[in-house]
């Protein structure tokens, strides 16, 4: 009992940070957001959020983003949160300042359908 409730009290402040981060993410989607899904083109192939466009962290770096304004919001994505915050990362370091790792995608997708 005592390890279920361990557990719990692990897991119930991430899926608060989860859903907070997804209905930000949302908030910036909808004021007009550049959207990156920084999943591989076969997951990204394989369902993606209309308003994205894929960039493979694998390739972020390299991507031209001419196309963004520094000042830009820009939400980035992926399947689990893990991928999207290494290119929030490496966006910030590029100068890019409004960067919001808006999680997985899933996260996402259960957010909006509430």
């Amino acid at each position: 009992m005592m390890k279920w409730l361990g557990l719990l009290v692990v897991l119930i402040p991430c899926l608060t940070m989860a859903s907070e981060r997804a209905e930000q993410a949302w908030q910036w989607i909808d004021s007009g957001a550049v959207v990156i899904d920084v999943r591989t083109p076969q997951e990204f192939a394989a369902g993606h959020l209309t308003q994205a466009m894929n960039i493979p962290i694998s390739q972020l770096a390299q991507a031209d983003l001419s196309f963004i304004d520094a000042s830009d919001n820009v939400v980035v994505y992926c399947r689990s949160g893990n991928r999207s915050a290494k290119a929030q990362k490496l966006l910030l370091t590029e100068g890019y300042i409004h960067v919001h790792n808006g999680g997985g995608l899933q996260e996402l997708r259960q957010k909006r359908s509430e």
